[in-house]
């Protein structure tokens, strides 16, 4: 991995508001390809600025950001946005136009492709996410995980090799969440470059293997998820909470229960419990 380059090289970036809220401070970092990676922290710590600079929405004030070894300084954002895909928390602020079918197309237009590989890639998407029935309905009259569908679709359909989201999870229910979790699996054994930004700690520990975490506008833990998460001094800086998996273990050990400190996931909790429940009744 050491020896590899980046896909993502973020140097020495710094970024205040105009208000002058400080929201980046010597940010560095490294994501390579086909990573899946989450990023967390409590609100306003720098993490929607942070993602918001890798497809040049925002310029760094100081530092360079690196994508497939280019810096994007001098680039425009519709030349780096083929190269990285932004799925923001509200998707209203991402579908404008009059009907499902125009969202998609219109999407599409930037690539230079012909009328024909437009439709079809058009098509192609609405049947992978099931909009097939509302291409001529407006994205106004949707539901809201529909409109979360479509503005998905409206990246996906550009096929770019970084896909970044921000709050995938919120407000969805457990299939919609499911749905996601198929998309992004099938994109990471593509080879996609995955990067999530999420306060969901439950999923982020079942999901995603690298999570980046942020405080004040600084990374203050970047490693193996399971470690950064059950770590109460930085999960503590960050406003978050530890995982439940992780609470439980700690209730159980105080109890008396050793319970060993690296189950992380539901499966091992329940496997660990039912081993200690036979046992214990067995012993009686």
């Amino acid at each position: 991995m050491s020896e590899e380059l980046p896909i993502i090289l973020v140097k020495d970036v710094d970024y205040t508001y105009p208000n002058r809220t400080v929201a980046l401070k010597h940010i560095n970092l490294n994501i390579y390809k086909g990573e899946l990676i989450g990023i967390m922290g409590m609100n306003g710590a720098g993490k929607t600025t942070l993602i918001r600079t890798l497809n040049g929405l925002i310029r760094p004030l100081k530092g360079n950001v690196y994508i497939d070894g280019e810096n994007i300084k001098a680039k425009n954002i519709g030349t780096t946005s083929k190269k990285v895909g932004i799925i923001f928390q509200n998707p209203y602020h991402q579908v404008f136009s009059n009907t499902v079918e125009e969202e998609i197309k219109f999407s599409l237009k930037s690539l230079n492709l012909s009328k024909e590989e437009i439709q079809n890639r058009t098509n192609d998407v609405l049947n992978r996410f099931n909009l097939k029935k509302y291409k001529e309905r407006s994205p106004l009259n949707l539901s809201g995980g529909e409109t979360k569908k479509l503005a998905l679709a409206s990246i996906f359909c550009r096929d770019p090799e970084i896909l970044v989201f921000d709050e995938p999870t919120l407000g969805q229910d457990a299939k919609e969440i499911d749905f996601f979790v198929n998309l992004i699996n099938k994109e990471k054994d593509r080879g996609k470059t995955i990067i999530i930004v999420t306060h969901n700690i439950e999923f982020a520990i079942e999901y995603i293997p690298r999570t980046i975490l942020m405080a004040g506008g600084r990374i203050v833990a970047d490693g193996l998820t399971p470690a950064v998460l059950t770590n109460k001094f930085l999960v503590d800086t960050s406003s978050l909470v530890l995982p439940q998996i992780r609470q439980l273990n700690i209730a159980l050990n105080e109890m008396g229960i050793q319970c060993p400190e690296d189950i992380n996931s539901k499966s091992e909790m329940t496997h660990f419990l039912t081993n200690y429940l036979k046992n214990k009744s067995t012993k009686v």
